[in-house]
């Protein structure tokens, strides 16, 4: 009897009270979630601010132009498409000519270990020797190394290619074109909604105000103090904004 109670009691202190063991499993899980999202946010935190401050230049200078509101929402709107899709592209070009320097380099090493299987492990032995490892032990993990994946080691050690810095240009080049444009809609849409002669000052505040956020979560996955990069990002993007509202105002006949 003393055993039931004992039992029910555990089940119900268990319902209340999780053991460790699954707090530490469930907060392993967050962490991790955490830790991909911020690996997908850090290297495209700029491309966001150049959405922002692409987009925000071209509708500040439309606006410093005095045209009508239909225009001046065209045009920031063709400027958000198009500095879209420029980014995208350049970053695609770029990532496939690195790709395909990969898959070079891959070939390559695949016929060197398929026609001179024991130069290549000398080489390896003396990369890892070039490393710290005595001959012995570099001669051992080159060894077990190749017999696991010979062109996963050599890939690795010659040219520093794993499966996760394989380069995949149409995912990157996604990834560059959504940061820009999710910055660069911010601006677009604060001229779209806001009505009068408020918009463009209105603008300007929201765009300085998104300049610092960038700047601030910059400054927090780099882990440095935020002061400096909020004040340096938001000043530069109101002295952009300022250069082109007043080409605007001073150029447009």
């Amino acid at each position: 009897m003393g055993k039931q109670v004992a039992t029910q009691g555990s089940g119900i202190l268990a319902g209340r009270y999780p053991h460790p063991r699954r707090l530490r499993l469930g907060e392993a899980s967050l962490l991790k979630g955490a830790g991909r999202i911020v690996g997908w946010i850090r290297p495209h935190v700029p491309e966001a601010s150049d959405g922002i401050l692409t987009s925000a230049g071209i509708c500040e200078g439309f606006a410093g132009a005095a045209v009508r509101s239909g225009v001046l929402i065209f045009a920031g709107f063709a400027g958000l498409v198009a500095g879209t899709l420029a980014m995208g592209a350049v970053e695609y070009s770029k990532l496939r000519a690195e790709s395909d320097q990969q898959v070079a380099q891959l070939a390559e090493e695949r016929v060197r270990l398929e026609t001179t299987p024991d130069a290549e492990l000398d080489e390896l032995t003396e990369l890892y020797v070039s490393r710290g490892l005595s001959p012995d032990l570099a001669r051992q993990v080159a060894k077990e190394l190749t017999a696991h994946d010979a062109l996963a080691a050599h890939a690795d050690a010659e040219y520093g290619l794993t499966p996760t810095s394989l380069t995949s240009p149409v995912r990157d080049a996604l990834a560059v074109s959504a940061a820009f444009a999710l910055g660069g809609v911010l601006p677009w849409l604060a001229m779209v909604l806001i009505p009068g002669p408020s918009r463009a000052p209105v603008t300007f505040v929201i765009v300085l105000a998104a300049l610092a956020l960038t700047g601030w979560v910059s400054a927090r996955i780099s882990d440095v103090r935020p002061v400096l990069p909020m004040v340096r990002t938001a000043g530069i993007g109101g002295l952009s904004m300022l250069i082109t509202f007043f080409a605007g105002h001073v150029l447009y006949p």
